[in-house]
């Protein structure tokens, strides 16, 4: 979904736009649950870990996809990154591509099979939370501690997919940030037997931009996310640009990024998704900050005997 979002959704106060929309929040709802209830689950023969969200977009996803990978990959497994095939949404495919092989359809169902024929014997289902036609065999979904679930209404109210009540569908909770036990609250009121871990960003080459003046960009589900690592590692950000999730950046726009970094005697920064968005030909005028997800090792633990 290509578009910035609003200030509302994460407000801690009810305002105007939030209750207006509601009406049309209840019918998404409605139209969620009768699909909950009609479409029919597909099994595959082949286990499949699902990585998913409530809260949209933003939520290290597809980070934990990357590091769920090499967990597997140190199991002696065969992993396979499962997607559905979105136009304009090359980002987050092509930063799996880097990691290990992927398969993707209109139906995810059909990339499963695909790759089930392939002979992968584990599938990461990137994004699938929401797809009712496959039986998953573990369940993952994340959540930002700072953005937690915003003002807590379901899109277009809010920025939420589906209320809390769906984690009962759900098996882990993967919290990115600090331990909140509030948040916990909720989560346990929603699925007792949920468990949840905590996971946080380990920026890798965060050294190469100190001491120099920056001037950062993205088009992420969250921005301020990126710019709050940025700036808890002391780099003097002189600007601060946010673009709408999956942003095609346009020549005009990077050519003004990059007159703007030379008059200014600065870098440009964005993050590796957007980076990846990026013409080949302007990717030498701009760096990408590279990061990790760092896993506790108690999910680690867990995951391991599951599997």
């Amino acid at each position: 979904m290509k578009f910035l979002k609003p200030k509302f959704w994460d407000s801690n106060k009810i305002s105007f736009y939030s209750i207006a929309l509601y009406p049309i929040s209840i019918l998404i709802k409605a139209i969620n649950f009768a699909k909950y209830l009609t479409i029919r689950r597909q099994k595959v023969s082949i286990p499949v870990i699902c990585v998913g969200n409530i809260y949209l977009g933003g939520t290290g996803k597809t980070p934990l996809c990357s590091e769920l990978y090499n967990i597997l990959k140190d199991l002696n497994k065969k992993p396979v990154f499962i997607k559905k095939k979105y136009e304009g949404f090359e980002d987050e495919t092509n930063l799996l591509k880097k990691i290990g092989p992927i398969y993707e359809d209109i139906k995810r169902i059909d990339a499963l099979n695909e790759a089930t024929k392939n002979k992968f014997d584990v599938a990461i289902l990137d994004d699938g939370f929401q797809d009712f036609s496959i039986k998953k065999n573990l369940s993952i979904i994340c959540f930002n501690e700072k953005q937690w679930i915003g003002n807590g209404f379901v899109i277009p109210a809010g920025p939420l997919r589906e209320s809390l009540t769906a984690l009962k569908r759900a098996d882990y909770v993967m919290i990115n940030g600090k331990k909140n036990i509030n948040i916990e609250d909720e989560i346990y009121k929603n699925n007792k037997l949920i468990k949840i871990f905590y996971s946080k960003y380990i920026p890798l080459n965060i050294n190469d931009f100190k001491n120099q003046k920056i001037i950062c960009f993205a088009g992420i589900g969250n921005p301020k996310n990126f710019f709050d690592i940025l700036k808890e590692n002391n780099i003097d950000m002189i600007n601060q640009i946010s673009f709408p999730d999956h942003y095609r950046y346009s020549v005009k726009e990077l050519d003004d990024l990059i007159k703007k970094a030379i008059v200014s005697k600065a870098l440009l920064l964005t993050t590796e998704k957007d980076y990846l968005r990026i013409n080949k030909e302007y990717r030498k005028n701009i760096n990408y900050l590279k990061i990790r997800l760092k896993l506790e090792n108690e999910f680690i633990y867990n995951l391991k005997k599951i599997i």
